[in-house]
């Protein structure tokens, strides 16, 4: 039996085989699964023959039954937390509960699993050493622009959740905040049999998805390639701090120090203040 504690599980995020040979034991084993929605896990667990009893936790109870789990956890039971796919917690439910957990000093295990994040990042041809995840963004269009206006300048790669309601507004929210030309991967339902990625510039991708109406069903993970400076514009701002810095240091150090702030060719730099 597995020891007492907390036992954070991934799931698949479609296809049922991408379960862990880990997963399935400690599932079969625990005392109790607390699941976002135990009717959608019943079906992952019944093709596992896994009887363990659960408990339904999601946004709307988990601050009503945190304490009740973590009652049993003290009292020496083994739990798991499961999400309807992927890592809990990952815009999942199970924060509070890992955090009171963590606050009480009690066991929490990780038992790693997929995640519609890495899948998507893997896959997607856009840059996955340095991205930021955001989620899910606002429902409503005033707000979901201002967010993206304020990731504009973001140079990571930019990893979003969508759902289909919202798929073609997010896009062309995108494409009139980012530029047409913004480079971006449409990651829809990973691991299943209607798997699609569609690469492109935000402009190419709106139309797809207004001329094909099955590339808007699903679930979706967006991956937008972050912002890139313009070299004309990098050159051009590190001239002005050079001018700046002339005031403080002969020509040769300040195109040197106004190069490497902007991430530009010293010489060039340096020919711009002799010309």
């Amino acid at each position: 039996m597995p020891q007492a504690g907390l036992y954070v599980v991934g799931t698949p995020i479609g296809n049922l085989e991408d379960m862990s040979y880990r997963a399935v034991r400690v599932l079969s084993e625990v005392d109790l699964i607390a699941a976002e929605d135990t009717r959608h896990s019943r079906v992952l667990l019944s093709h596992y023959g896994i009887t363990t009893p659960m408990q339904s936790l999601h946004e709307h109870n988990e601050a009503q039954v945190v304490d009740r789990i973590l009652e049993q956890v003290g009292n020496g039971k083994a739990i798991a937390l499961i999400s309807d796919a992927g890592t809990p917690l990952i815009s999942d439910p199970g924060f509070h509960l890992v955090r009171a957990a963590r606050e009480a000093g009690l066991p929490v295990f990780a038992l790693p699993g997929p995640s519609a994040v890495t899948t998507a990042l893997s896959i997607a041809g856009l840059p996955p050493d340095r991205f930021a995840f955001e989620g899910f963004l606002p429902t409503k269009p005033t707000a979901r622009r201002k967010m993206l206006k304020q990731l504009d300048q973001e140079a990571r790669t930019l990893v979003f959740f969508e759902s289909s309601h919202r798929i073609e507004a997010t896009i062309n929210d995108m494409a009139e905040v980012f530029g047409q030309q913004r480079m971006v991967a449409v990651c829809r339902e990973l691991t299943k049999k209607f798997e699609t990625v569609l690469r492109a510039p935000l402009a190419e991708i709106a139309e797809t998805l207004a001329g094909d109406r099955n590339q808007t069903r699903g679930e979706f993970v967006i991956l937008v390639k972050g912002h890139q400076e313009d070299k004309d514009e990098a050159l051009a701002n590190a001239h002005k701090m050079a001018l700046e810095l002339l005031e403080h240091l002969p020509a040769s150090q300040a195109a040197r120090v106004a190069a490497k702030l902007n991430d530009v060719p010293r010489r060039q730099v340096y020919q711009l203040l002799e010309e």
